[in-house]
């Protein structure tokens, strides 16, 4: 059975949890039912939040609108990218 595209950000996204987690990071899954999960980092006022979503057939994290806040989901380095980008 392949997983759908939703299995697959939720997936990626427990991942960078878990890897941010290791980078003494706190943040929570939201999975709200008719939304794509995201990560939130931060409080809950002013969370961050983080995508996973497919651009041009890669996976890439997403916490903004520019081209610097994103990195690709499977790059060793993504936990540290976005937790300096969102702690700096």
């Amino acid at each position: 059975m392949q997983a759908s595209d939703r299995e697959n950000q939720f997936i990626h996204l427990v991942r960078l949890a878990w890897d941010l987690r290791t980078l003494h990071v706190t943040s929570s899954v939201e999975l709200p039912k008719d939304k794509e999960p995201a990560l939130l980092l931060g409080a809950e006022s002013s969370a961050v939040k983080v995508r996973a979503t497919k651009e041009r057939g890669v996976w890439v994290f997403i916490w903004g609108r520019g081209p610097e806040q994103r990195v690709r989901a499977l790059s060793e380095e993504a936990a540290r990218t976005i937790q300096k980008a969102v702690y700096q």
